[in-house]
């Protein structure tokens, strides 16, 4: 099911998606089509080494947008992220559904959604894959919502999840339903679309922090 992936690791480690925040980057460029998936392959892939140095690299690319946007405005009460949906209509109802979850979750970072200037992109089609969160590692990213396994999997626990990668968690296969962040781990049947308290309080705790290792420069 859901995790992260880069298109150039050795970039993100400098900048990532989340380097974007508040930068209005260029526009994302589309992800190319794929084949269709299954769920053997979604969980070959989130057992790959690739998708775990991608899920270190976008960790690390977050830590540093955070520094760098909470020095920008220390002052600010929250960071806010904005996402365009422009490139996935079809989803657009699960979108708001997680934007809802989260933002009702969190208290140091919020999400917005935009017309242009979007911090973030969210893109649909196919791919062997699955669901992910990708950089390019120039400050310009994307979530890609795959469709078949949206139709397996609860579709907003996947937007919801796949979010998560934006604001800093890693993937956890192996945790309960009740983890947002263990994604397809629990299987099909599972459709809790809300982090649990410990997945709250790292976010805002990541958020926070940010503001803390940008006064301490």
């Amino acid at each position: 099911m859901p995790k992260s992936r880069t298109t150039a690791l050795a970039s993100i480690l400098g900048l990532g998606l989340a380097a974007a925040i508040g930068a209005a980057p260029a526009a994302s460029a589309a992800p190319a089509p794929a084949a269709a998936g299954s769920a053997a392959s979604y969980a070959a892939y989130e057992q790959s080494k690739e998708n775990a140095a991608a899920n270190k690299a976008f960790f690390q690319a977050v830590m540093k947008s955070v520094a760098e946007k909470r020095a920008a405005n220390p002052g600010a009460l929250a960071v806010t992220v904005t996402y365009s949906t422009r490139n996935a209509p079809s989803f657009r109802t699960q979108i708001a559904r997680s934007t809802q979850i989260w933002n009702s979750s969190v208290a140091n970072v919020k999400l917005q959604e935009v017309s242009s200037g979007a911090s973030f992109q969210y893109y649909e089609g196919n791919d062997s894959r699955g669901s992910y969160a990708s950089t390019d590692g120039h400050g310009r990213g994307y979530i890609f919502l795959d469709y078949r396994q949206n139709q397996q999997y609860d579709s907003t626990r996947v937007t919801s999840h796949e979010t998560g990668h934006v604001l800093g968690l890693p993937d956890h296969y192996s945790g309960p339903c009740s983890e947002l962040m263990s994604g397809g781990g629990p299987g099909t049947s599972c459709r809790n679309a809300t982090p649990n308290s410990a997945e709250r309080s790292r976010v805002d705790y990541l958020w926070r922090n940010g503001l803390a290792s940008a006064l301490a420069k």
